[in-house]
């Protein structure tokens, strides 16, 4: 939309993302991404960590439940959505403003972990999915228990392979089977 201030921002979860029901039953799950820039001193020859930035991050329905289910304390993640301010009014009647990132998309920064991806049952259109994010070091060869049906469970497929089972093999005017 017209207007809006997109923003990206990598950085780890400082708690648990809060998951809520508003009183017409819509899941909205809250999180707060900190930020910290680094640059390099050449004079000491160290990396310096730069002032921390907290951005409070919202996210609704299903998704929310989603990132409820997957997401946790220290977990390096990125996130897209769009910068909003809020205004609000202290008990002491200080006026203060806030900026919150209403999230498009969220998912795990792999530079140092590794993520295995499960899709949901009933996506409803937004491709909703889960994924949880093993230790540094981890195996990022994994055993894939994918339901019978399921598309990206082609066996044997490594990725480099355009052909099997693979739904993006087909035409590009056919949508992909799910």
């Amino acid at each position: 939309m017209a207007g809006e201030t997109p923003i990206t921002i990598i950085g780890n979860l400082t708690s648990d993302p809060e998951l809520r029901f508003t009183p017409s039953g819509a899941a909205v799950a809250n999180f707060t991404v900190a930020s910290t820039p680094r640059t390099f001193d050449r004079q000491t020859n160290e990396w310096r960590d730069g002032d921390a930035m907290f951005l409070n991050c919202a996210v609704w329905r299903q998704y929310a439940e989603n990132v409820a289910e997957s997401l946790t304390k220290g977990m390096r993640v990125i996130v897209t959505g769009n910068l909003k301010s809020r205004q609000y009014e202290t008990q002491q009647g200080e006026r203060r403003t806030v900026f919150e990132v209403d999230v498009n998309e969220v998912g795990p920064a792999l530079r140092y972990a590794t993520a295995k991806v499960t899709r949901t049952q009933g996506g409803g259109g937004g491709g909703g999915g889960s994924w949880q994010q093993a230790p540094q070091g981890g195996n990022p060869n994994y055993q894939q228990n994918a339901p019978a049906g399921d598309p990206w469970a082609s066996s044997g497929n490594t990725g480099g392979n355009r052909g099997g089972n693979d739904p993006w093999a087909q035409q590009q005017s056919e949508e992909p089977p799910f």
